[in-house]
């Protein structure tokens, strides 16, 4: 069993934006942004949808849980990650329907499928922000 590494915790760059989604995290929530010209929901926010190209979107905060779609796991990071390991990147796809690129925490790493259930946690940030990671949901 390998556990993974605690992380270190960079601040984004906040934008206007990009703020109400950075926002939504101090209050322990993660949003997604949804087209209402074409019904579709997607991850990165920003203000035109990339389906469709139209500007009516807004924020819809999600339930916090996806699955893995995939991972990697390494095992020594570089930049703010420089050291630490070993931790998990991986594509989660939300219950909303978008995939986000995120870490997994909290979890034995040699233990991962793809497939497995995750929720959402927060970890603060020196910014006005919280980096959203998922942890596995218990089997």
């Amino acid at each position: 069993m390998t556990e993974s590494a605690v992380l270190p915790n960079p601040a984004p760059t906040i934008d206007p934006e990009t703020k109400p989604y950075w926002d939504a995290t101090l209050e322990g929530k993660l949003t997604i942004k949804h087209c209402n010209a074409c019904g579709e929901n997607h991850w990165y926010p920003r203000t035109m949808c990339p389906f469709c190209g139209a500007s009516e979107t807004e924020w819809l905060e999600t339930a916090g849980k996806g699955t893995i779609y995939t991972f990697a796991i390494t095992r020594k990071g570089l930049g703010h990650y420089g050291g630490v390991g070993p931790y998990v990147l991986a594509f989660v796809t939300l219950d909303e329907g978008p995939t986000m690129l995120t870490n997994i925490v909290e979890c034995d790493v040699d233990a991962l499928q793809i497939g497995d259930e995750v929720e959402v946690v927060f970890h603060k940030t020196e910014a006005e922000a919280a980096l959203p990671r998922f942890r596995p949901v218990a089997r």
